[in-house]
């Protein structure tokens, strides 16, 4: 018998803190060795952290958005029949017998060996799920499949022993019958931590550091679609507007240098790039990331568009690298096929300009003679006033627009 204190491991990478993001057990609960303890949050990068050996858990040593150093303890684990204090022991469920429908066989596994008369026996009702401190008692893995679910536990009524719920509860839960949804009062206070935490500072130091100013410019974009779904037709591998834009901005910053640049503020200096690094800000489930095309003044648009879809969908997944996170000149902004008429995109400090990427639309056009259906995109750029003016700007967007209603500029060399 003894206790097993779980400490917050050496990650890697010279982390020396992390912050605790989720937990995925609660006291009481027994976990099985490598079953998740609790998610933490280096930087950008979710790390999930297992536990070293079986027990039950006997404490948790901090809250969610706690930050924690490198071997600061994080789990108490009541370990070889210890019993956590104030607590039955209680049988742990397996997996496979949480699936089983039989409940009777179910029952008879995981009952206490106090009996029951018999007529409680036969018309006992579900009982509330138990709780630890604030969480309903399941196990870990009932806790991720609710979260898939959308089901929250504290409206599940268990069947398992003491209340604990069990993968069939949830089913049961979604099969009941609605009854008519009353008026909403409640309110909820959600913790700002993780990825989050780390964008709402980004944020709010971009804006207050940096005085923004916007352009945003009408670009036909009829012959670029054209030429984009010819190339599609070679076989090469799909291609988004995305690489395209990437090749307009090469060459546009290869003429204002200026604007693939870092504005040093503490140091008074404005850093030009010769590579141009282009960082594209992508939506995921934890929130906004930005990876980066290194060298995108190197790649051809294949080039681009298999990287991009790489980094993006490692940055969707959670497995993206930190060094595909940094080190960006210069960030595209889209919203993709959802799309708006403009934007005024913020900048990725401390990159002095943002290119905000707006939906396509046919539209009338004017030629002179006649109304005409042409595809129409809005492009936006954002920049840091203290070192862009607005003619410098102005330039920088009218060349974006030139390149991209005359494609074929973009494949000429220097």
């Amino acid at each position: 018998m003894g206790e097993h204190i779980v400490k917050l491991p050496d990650i890697g990478e010279g982390v020396t803190e992390a912050e605790l993001t989720e937990w995925s057990v609660a006291v009481g609960d027994v976990v099985q060795e490598d079953d998740v303890l609790a998610v933490v949050m280096t930087d950008k990068a979710a790390v999930e952290i297992p536990a070293p050996v079986a027990g039950t858990v006997a404490r948790l040593g901090c809250e969610v958005g706690d930050t924690l150093a490198v071997g600061s303890a994080l789990v108490a684990l009541a370990t070889q029949g210890d019993v956590v204090a104030n607590q039955k022991p209680e049988l742990k469920v397996e997996k496979e017998l949480e699936q089983d429908t039989d409940r009777d066989a179910l029952s008879d596994r995981t009952k206490t060996p106090e009996p029951v008369p018999q007529h409680e026996q036969k018309s006992a009702p579900k009982t509330p799920p138990l709780s630890h401190g604030t969480r309903p008692a399941a196990a870990p893995w009932v806790r991720q499949r609710a979260r898939e679910m959308g089901i929250a536990l504290e409206d599940v009524t268990g069947s398992g022993p003491g209340g604990r719920i069990l993968y069939d509860d949830l089913e049961d839960h979604l099969a009941a019958p609605q009854t008519q949804t009353p008026r909403k009062t409640g309110v909820t206070d959600l913790k700002v931590t993780g990825l989050r935490r780390v964008i709402a500072g980004r944020m709010q130091t971009a804006k207050s550091e940096a005085p923004h100013f916007s352009i945003i410019e009408e670009v036909d974009v009829t012959e670029l679609e054209a030429t984009r779904k010819a190339l599609n037709d070679t076989g090469r591998g799909k291609l988004t507007v995305i690489p395209f834009i990437g090749l307009a901005i090469v060459i546009a910053v290869n003429e204002q240098p200026g604007l693939n640049a870092h504005y040093l503020s503490d140091e008074g200096i404005i850093r030009q790039h010769e590579a141009v690094h282009i960082g594209v800000a992508t939506q995921t489930d934890r929130g906004l990331m930005v990876p980066v095309l290194h060298h995108a003044e190197a790649m051809t648009p294949w080039d681009m568009a298999d990287r991009l879809r790489d980094v993006s969908g490692a940055a969707r997944d959670g497995t993206i690298a930190k060094g595909d996170l940094e080190g960006s000149t210069i960030t595209i902004s889209s919203l993709g096929p959802l799309g708006a008429i403009a934007t005024t995109p913020i900048l990725n400090l401390p990159e002095v300009a943002v290119v905000g990427v707006n939906k396509m639309a046919v539209r009338p056009i004017w030629d002179g003679r006649d109304f005409v259906p042409r595809t129409m995109m809005n492009l936006s750029g954002s920049f840091d006033h203290r070192v862009v003016d607005g003619w410098d700007a102005a330039v920088f967007i009218a060349r974006l627009k030139q390149l991209l209603e005359t494609p074929a500029l973009l494949f000429i060399g220097d």
